[in-house]
């Protein structure tokens, strides 16, 4: 018969006496528990180091890898689902293509438009920024 561990604060059983088989460490209550908030008056501002688990270039990295995976994999399921042939017109220009191919060009083209108006904008307030620099001098 094997007895259950004894923890810190227990003392071992007196020769000759055995435990039930039933008892578990987890079955009695804990003798000396530490309290679970901080003494009053601690200091909680107190620096602890650098985080062990902050974020790293390589960590955002592998997500951003793992997230474009994850795209891709949903690409080739949507271009598997809508092989079938359609007719696209655009400004007298006629043709068939796939209906992926279709949506997948129309996409393309809004998210360059996007990038354009967005890039666009930002050389304006960085222009901005910089003539108001001048001027503060």
């Amino acid at each position: 018969m094997t007895e259950p561990p004894l923890r810190p604060t227990e003392q071992p059983p007196e020769p000759g006496t055995t435990l039930p088989s039933s008892t578990s460490p987890l079955d009695t209550p804990p003798l000396d528990t530490p309290p679970l908030e901080p003494p009053p008056g601690a200091d909680l501002t107190e620096e602890r180091g650098p985080d062990p688990l902050r974020s790293s270039r390589t960590g955002r990295a592998w997500v951003s890898v793992v997230a474009l995976g994850v795209v891709l994999v949903l690409l080739i399921i949507f271009i598997a689902q809508n092989t079938h042939r359609v007719t696209v017109s655009f400004l007298g220009w006629q043709g068939e293509t796939p209906l992926a191919v279709a949506l997948l060009i129309a996409t393309v083209a809004g998210l360059l438009l996007a990038a354009i108006a967005g890039t666009l904008r930002i050389w304006q307030l960085r222009r901005r920024v910089k003539r108001e620099a001048k001027r503060a001098r």
